[in-house]
């Protein structure tokens, strides 16, 4: 573990000289009346939570020294232009000397959706009833999938947009198309910086994995 890393907590409570360990309704449970398999998945996932805050804090100082860094160059750079790097919506994109490194910073907009969505929904809902084509049981699928609602009660973003994308004539899928439009509300932006490097300058480029997910 990091040498900065703080511990986490054994959750074991001493009372009059007796150990307790809290269960998951707050009741306190002698220890020695834990079963063993318990508290060893208990102490397990205590370690591994501690490991999981330690990186959870490094990749936040790491994130916070890398806009600083990039923020300091381009700082210099436009007081030594008089312009600043980075595109329309400040996405912007650095690479070593020897161009086997790159580190790219992109700016996406956060997006939420307003109450012309279930406009459009109903809509839609009428045309897939409708329609009695086999060939569009993949935009039946797209619907499904778009309209499911995910954690934290969030639309499916990708699959909606998609169905933007769709060339269909129908007069209420087009009005459902532009209550979808008018449901678009960009509540602020988010910035994502991404590493990639290569051995040559002719190799393409990897990408340096920093997320769990896809280690």
């Amino acid at each position: 573990m990091h040498a900065d890393a703080l511990p986490i907590p054994s959750g074991i409570v001493e009372l009059a000289g007796r150990q307790y360990l809290p269960d998951a309704k707050g009741n306190l449970v002698l220890l020695d009346q834990v079963k063993p398999q318990n508290r060893l998945e208990d102490e397990t996932v205590r370690k591994i939570m501690g490991y999981a805050e330690d990186l959870e804090a490094q990749l936040s100082r790491f994130f916070g020294h890398t806009m600083g860094d990039l923020d300091a160059l381009d700082a210099l750079l436009a007081q030594q232009y008089g312009a600043s790097r980075g595109g329309r919506k400040g996405n912007r994109t650095y690479q070593s000397f020897d161009g086997l490194y790159k580190v790219q910073v992109q700016v996406a907009d956060r997006i939420d959706f307003g109450p012309e969505l279930q406009a459009a929904k109903t809509l839609i809902d009428e045309c897939i009833v409708e329609w009695v084509d086999g060939g569009r049981d993949e935009i039946r699928s797209i619907v499904m999938r778009a309209f499911n609602v995910e954690q934290e009660g969030k639309i499916n973003q990708a699959e909606l947009f998609m169905l933007l994308r769709l060339e269909i004539a129908d007069a209420r899928w087009q009005r459902a198309m532009q209550a979808i439009r008018d449901a678009i509300r960009v509540t602020g932006t988010k910035q994502y910086v991404r590493f990639y490097k290569r051995p040559s300058p002719e190799a393409g480029w990897t990408a340096v994995t920093i997320d769990l997910a896809k280690v």
